[in-house]
């Protein structure tokens, strides 16, 4: 099989008719007919079913769809890469950072940068999702990592590409296993927690789960800082959400206790402005961050 049979599959499982996908190809119906019976046959697979309305996606074709458009999506990716790399990209990129740069792989991303484009200068922005977001859409910063996926209001559209998932476990300090353990989300929310501000992820994602539940978390103190928050739960404090390997390693190093029975599954995203995301500068970047979390 070829890339051109790819498109001639997708393009008719898209349209359900020959003549119209030929003409989104700019080539002839025939041309189209032979490209879908050479794959099949190359496979050995039937790909469509023809009824009264034209193709139809038979049950193997409708799962081999999204596998074709992601080899489609990943040569263009990489055809945009290798354009950017014999490109000449010079200015200042703004970017947004957030949490630690171990975790976000800032130093290699910034090393690599400089090293592929070395007439490119950046300047870092450090904060929290929400206001890494917030600078985006108003044009301060040009592309920035953010937890999650920016959402969906009717504010300026973000472009975001996920780098990794990862899990939020509630950590308590040292000797409250009896408080924790087995709790669901409801009977911690009466427990004292450390709070966050409104642009903060822990604050976003804590909100929706105790707002969906009907009730109101016990908030003894606002921390706008991941190492203070982690401070304040070794001290006594209260509860707090901690990234899953941290709250791991701070369980065996200083005992602290994982609640069992409750955890966040979010993610480390990459965005910028949906309308900035093919601009030479945004979409070197992101072609270089994809490859560093490959």
């Amino acid at each position: 099989m070829d890339l051109i049979q790819l498109r001639a599959f997708v393009a008719v499982a898209k349209e359900g008719n020959l003549t119209r996908a030929a003409e989104q190809l700019h080539v002839t119906q025939p041309a189209v007919s032979l490209q879908i019976k050479s794959l099949q046959d190359s496979l050995q697979l039937s790909l469509f079913t023809r009824s009264a309305s034209g193709m139809r996606l038979s049950n193997d074709g409708a799962k081999l769809l999204p596998y074709a458009e992601k080899v489609i999506a990943s040569m263009g990716e990489f055809r945009q890469a290798a354009h950017s790399m014999h490109s000449t990209i010079s200015g200042e990129l703004a970017i947004g950072t957030i949490l630690d740069p171990e975790f976000t792989r800032l130093g290699i991303f910034l090393k690599r940068l400089v090293e592929t484009y070395p007439q490119l200068s950046t300047k870092l922005q450090q904060g929290m999702s929400g206001t890494v977001l917030q600078q985006i859409r108003a044009g301060t910063l040009d592309v920035g990592f953010y937890l999650g996926q920016p959402p969906d209001d009717g504010k300026t559209p973000c472009h975001s590409q996920v780098l990794t998932p990862f899990t939020y476990r509630v950590v308590a300090p040292k000797g409250w296993k009896n408080r924790v353990a087995g709790q669901d989300w409801a009977s911690l929310a009466r427990l004292p927690w450390l709070w966050t501000p409104a642009e903060s992820a822990h604050h976003r994602l804590l909100s929706q789960i105790f707002a969906g539940l009907g009730v109101a978390p016990n908030k003894v103190a606002l921390v706008d800082q991941e190492p203070s928050m982690l401070d304040l739960v070794k001290s006594g404090v209260g509860l707090s959400l901690i990234r899953d390997a941290i709250a791991i390693r701070e369980a065996h190093a200083h005992g602290l206790v994982i609640a069992d029975a409750v955890s966040i599954t979010t993610e480390l995203s990459f965005i910028c402005q949906e309308k900035r995301q093919h601009e030479a500068m945004i979409a070197a970047s992101f072609a270089l961050l994809k490859t560093i979390w490959v």
